[in-house]
């Protein structure tokens, strides 16, 4: 389309001859150069030039084409009834959108309508509730550096603010893991790098990020910044993002008055799950595209009845506690829930008919709430009595305590109920939201509003009576007002007093000067009725506005006792136990629980999944503090690991866990090498980022932290893999401490486990019969005696020629191909065999000469000695002496077969 204007940016050059509406629109979008700008028009939301293709292409809206007298220019718009969906489209598309909205009735402007941006739409910043998930927090942060690394997050819906400074880039990506922001702005020296993958990141004014600036902004909301923030970084960023969110999204002064609370926080009060330790562990996404829905530790356990609770449940699965007395109160407070079913039943379906209040309060101080709004805030408070009445028996400190938070807020209740109607009109400008007996003043005019109606009601019969036209009939209509219309036929009965108003095709219209006085009255009455109610309902708004923090604290109470009560409600339904953290229970408290240690644990997503279950053990403590899990692929390896892991989180965050028993010591982070992932945009492959992640986790952990490695060293070849897999574990066995779960098919790596003094085997048992390999998914300690990889592919359905033709290599039957000794050929052989390449040495790796390829007949039949051999060998009864001895006859048979023949006969 021809665009006669060019882009926005370019009228400048014809400012001169823009019409007085395109000039406005130039003008906004001058002024908003970083965003979007769309432009009420009417009943639309218009965007025009390049805008208007990104809008149209965005959107899959239709490009139309407008024309002035400057020329053609490409014009599309979105309907503002359901502009949501639109601006959606946009958001995600990674544009920051500017609402320009018109400030000025149509009618009583004298040339072009005033327009002004109302608000500025950014992934991180958006309030409106369509455009929000209800169970998630939508953060905005913001990201300084300076001799510490100052992070901020501001949650401009709830006005959740959370605020820290960290040492390290590593430790950044670690703590905005746990708020996964959607958007963030970047001080001096800070770098996109730090953000997680999905994190917009928006420019802003760097002067926000200024000492004075920040600072000034930071004790305008708070009072003393030095009291609050103790570093320099944090204030820069806090005072940043407050400059950021009321440019924004600010109220009708330009601030965010519901703003009342910053909370600073040591990231050393919880424990750690970085963004790699969420993804491996599926808290709340799968990692798996065809995974069965909700199939997430977040989802199972999410017996939540309202969206506070629902947000709150998420933040305490990524920030699990370290204090053991607060993680103790939390788990009374489960305890108690789980054994009184009445009491857990009634205060869920209280729960149930609360409003999302945090984000409720935010639009009502921002001016942007309705009266609907406010009777959702009443209705949410009306349950307050009840809940107080159930807890009142309650006997732990923890439910004793949050009864005592559930302030009645009376005075507010009150207000609105004597002010707002039951069921108020959606507009507030426009009438019908407030209650005539509220205000004397309104209970007149409406009075004498109601009055001129029904007088204009008795009209049309009175005059009907009065000139004897049956079809007489008396209307209104927005632009002549009451009026009197006779047909053309009864036009001769028409009395001297009609005066004419408007001339239909069959009928005319009259009033009368008494309808006029009459209408003159309605009107007056109705529009300063309008106008005092809106003035009297904004005030009602701003007194409940006045008391955001008060409604704030009620809706952190309500948060809490949703989620306890949802534990609560897991654990009786599904059989969860409490554990012991920390510290044994009615304990001097200077006794510490050594390890973990849990009794018939379950995976607590996998056993709603699957039709039945196998509870295993865990016993990792200081004794034994790194254990090497062999056995086959698909026997649960992994779903182990991750169970032991996710009890750990389930117990810190205040939940009881599925376990018939556990004892816990207190976890300061979960590290996860869990799976195979690359990063191709970034240039590194999947054995890269596995190596990444190791360097990671031997840089971190400490002997609070619990390791999860899976298959270390995969991704290279198998000399090298095995030798990165032995080297981890005895780091993390000499060095680190950390208690640790190694998941391998390195079968070499048992025999080293055997040798470290805090480490030990576990396998997971398997029998093969006629009918094929069945995992009986139960861990006992020991090494499993195969792998049965080429079974796993034949059930996963490989090709039976495939699958026959593995079968022959492995066995060695065909004569050619046969693998050496440095490839698996069985996990059995190679568990045996890899003694051979020791030689006598605990962490070597020297090898011997492995049997060519290219065997002839002689080194066939030696191997199949071999192989039968190990096959009579009963390695799980035979004692080390007994093992040596067979190793040493198969080193001797083997040697003896490498020799020449001369060797031979000397």
């Amino acid at each position: 389309m021809d665009d006669a204007l060019g882009p926005p940016e370019k009228m400048a050059e014809r400012r001169e001859e823009l019409t007085p509406m395109m000039t406005q629109y130039f003008e906004l979008c001058t002024q908003y150069n970083d965003s979007l700008v769309l432009f009420q028009v009417g009943d639309f939301y218009e965007a025009f030039c390049a805008a208007a293709e990104t809008v149209a292409r965005r959107c899959e809206v239709t490009l139309t084409k407008r024309e002035d007298s400057t020329g053609k220019y490409a014009m599309a718009g979105i309907p503002i009834d359901n502009a949501e969906s639109y601006v959606e489209r946009l958001l995600e598309a990674g544009y920051r959108v500017a609402v320009a909205d018109q400030v000025q009735d149509p009618e009583e402007a004298t040339g072009v309508v005033d327009r002004a941006v109302t608000r500025i739409l950014t992934p991180g910043t958006l309030t409106e509730d369509e455009l929000l998930d209800g169970e998630r927090n939508n953060y905005v942060g913001a990201l300084t550096a300076d001799e510490t690394y100052g992070l901020a997050v501001l949650d401009v819906s709830t006005g959740d603010f959370y605020a820290t400074s960290v040492d390290s880039e590593s430790a950044v990506a670690d703590e905005l893991s746990r708020f996964d922001p959607a958007e963030a702005i970047l001080g001096p020296g800070a770098t996109a790098a730090q953000l997680p993958d999905r994190c917009t990141v928006s420019t802003f004014d760097e002067d926000a990020f200024a000492q004075q600036r920040s600072t000034e902004h930071v004790e305008q909301y708070f009072g003393s910044a030095d009291r609050l923030l103790p570093t320099t970084a944090e204030v820069r960023a806090c005072g940043a993002l407050l400059a950021y969110a009321e440019y924004v999204r600010g109220g009708e002064d330009g601030t965010l008055d519901y703003l009342n609370h910053l909370t600073r926080y040591d990231p050393q009060e919880y424990m750690l799950l970085d963004a790699v330790a969420l993804r491996s562990l599926e808290l709340f996404e799968r990692r798996t595209v065809h995974g069965r829905e909700n199939a997430t530790l977040a989802a199972v356990i999410d017996e939540t009845a309202s969206a506070l609770g629902r947000r709150t449940l998420d933040d305490w699965l990524r920030r699990p506690l370290i204090d053991r007395d607060e993680i103790a109160t939390r788990h009374d407070a489960v305890g108690e829930f789980r054994d009184d079913v009445a009491t857990r039943e009634n205060v869920h379906d209280e729960l149930r008919d609360v409003y999302d209040i945090e984000r409720l309060i935010s639009r009502i101080a921002r001016g942007r709430a309705n009266a609907r709004d406010l009777r959702s805030l009443a209705e949410t408070l009306d349950v307050i009595p009840q809940l107080a009445d159930h807890l009142d028996g309650a006997d732990c400190e923890k439910l004793k305590s949050l009864r005592e938070r559930l302030d009645p807020l009376s005075e507010i209740r009150s207000l609105i109920d004597d002010a707002i109607q039951a069921d108020p009109a959606r507009e507030i400008t426009e009438g019908d939201i407030l209650k005539p007996s509220f205000d004397e003043e309104l209970a007149q005019l409406r009075e004498t509003e109601r009055d001129g109606k029904d007088w204009i009601d008795d009209l049309e019969a009175s005059e009907r009576e009065r000139t004897g036209i049956d079809s007489l009939k008396v209307g209104h209509n927005t632009v002549h007002g009451y009026y009197i219309e006779v047909t053309d036929a009864n036009l001769d009965r028409v009395p001297e007093d009609y005066e004419r108003r408007q001339t239909l095709k069959n009928a005319e219209r009259y009033y009368t000067p008494e309808l006029k006085e009459r209408e003159d009255q309605i009107l007056r009455a109705e529009q300063r009725a309008d106008q005092l109610e809106y003035e009297l309902f904004s005030s009602v708004r701003q007194q409940v506005a006045d008391q955001s923090e008060r409604i704030q604290a009620v809706a952190e109470t309500f948060a809490e006792l949703d989620v306890l009560v949802a534990f609560g409600t897991v654990a009786a339904e599904h059989d969860y136990t409490r554990p012991v953290v920390g510290y044994p229970p009615a304990s001097d408290k200077q006794v510490t629980v050594d390890g973990i240690h849990i009794e018939d644990g379950r995976h607590p997503v996998v056993e709603r999944t699957e039709t039945s279950f196998v509870p295993n053990e865990t016993v990792l403590d200081s004794t034994d503090r790194v254990a090497v899990v062999t056995g086959p692929n698909m026997s649960g390896k992994s779903t182990y690991m991750r169970q032991v892991a996710l009890i750990s989180i389930l117990a810190q965050a205040g939940s009881f866990v599925p376990a018939s028993d556990a004892r816990l010591q207190i976890i300061d982070r979960i590290f996860t090498r869990v799976g195979a992932s690359d990063d191709i945009a970034g240039g590194r492959s999947t054995f890269m980022v596995e190596m990444t992640e190791l360097a990671d986790i031997l840089d971190a952990a400490t002997e609070q932290s619990l390791v999860l490695l899976d298959e270390v060293g995969r991704g290279t070849s198998t000399a090298d893999g095995f030798a990165i897999a032995q080297a981890v574990t005895e780091c993390i066995h000499d060095e680190v401490g950390a208690l640790t779960l190694f998941a391998t098919h390195h079968h070499d790596l048992t025999a080293v486990a055997d040798e470290l003094d805090g480490a030990y085997n576990l396998y997971f048992r398997t029998r093969q019969d006629d009918d094929g390999v069945h995992f009986e998914h139960a861990i006992e300690r020991g090494v499993a005696d195969a792998s049965y990889g080429v079974e796993v592919a034949a059930t996963a359905g490989v090709d039976a020629r495939v699958v026959d033709r593995a079968r022959e290599i492995l066995r060695g039957t065909d004569g050619r191909n046969i693998p050496s000794w440095d490839t698996t050929a069985s996990d059995t052989e190679a568990a045996v065999l890899s003694e051979q390449k020791t030689n006598g040495s605990r962490r070597g790796v020297e090898s011997e000469q492995p049997l060519s390829h290219d065997s002839g007949p002689a080194d066939t039949e030696l191997l199949r000695e071999v192989q039968q051999t190990l096959a009579e060998a009963d390695i799980a009864t035979m004692t080390p002496l007994d093992a040596m001895n067979v190793l040493a006859n198969l080193k001797r048979q083997v040697g003896d077969a490498g020799r020449q023949p001369s060797e031979q006969t000397e």
